[in-house]
């Protein structure tokens, strides 16, 4: 009797295991739903000024990389940066028009690209996001302008002007 009663604990004890990973599992269509709507109340925060809703999703150790080669802010520099912008009632505005997202086996951090419509006109928004309890945070970012293939010659001489200094001075500096 006491080999049936064993038996059935390893059993019950195996099965629960099994169906508690089950469970467990990401459901991805839930996630990239809120995904989408954090990331679509973050463009839309800097829209309408709203500092705390813009920078409340970007987590603590954040990352911001933007479309200057120097623009490379952990969160803090980023907050000091953007903050007139934000006092002004208005930062910028960026609309996605196409948005990927894929997720981590266990589905602790998510990442994504996005084409966006800004003043700058086609950009390209990418990021990592984590799971921080129940809520994603934006942990990096980097925002770049898109340049159409057949452009790239004429625009290269506008770069030169403004990148070349500081890809000299960078290339007389310690590497990576």
């Amino acid at each position: 009797m006491k080999k049936i009663y064993l038996l059935l604990f390893v059993a019950a004890t195996a099965s629960a295991g099994y169906f508690t990973t089950k469970s467990d599992a990401i459901d991805t269509a839930k996630e990239k739903k809120a995904i989408n709507i954090l990331l679509n109340d973050w463009h839309a925060a800097a829209a309408n000024g709203d500092f705390n809703g813009y920078f409340g999703k970007i987590s603590e150790d954040g990352r911001y990389i933007g479309t200057d080669a120097t623009e490379n802010w952990d969160r803090k520099a980023f907050v000091a940066f953007s903050k007139p912008y934000f006092d002004r009632g208005k930062a910028w505005d960026f609309k996605a028009l196409e948005r990927n997202i894929y997720f981590s086996k266990d589905g602790k951090v998510a990442w994504f690209d996005e084409l966006l419509d800004t003043w700058m006109k086609g950009c390209r928004g990418s990021g990592i996001l984590e799971k921080e309890g129940k809520e994603w945070k934006i942990k990096h970012y980097v925002l770049s302008m898109t340049v159409p293939n057949d452009a790239t010659n004429d625009i290269l001489p506008h770069k030169a002007k403004y990148e070349d200094p500081l890809l000299e001075k960078m290339r007389k500096g310690p590497r990576p």
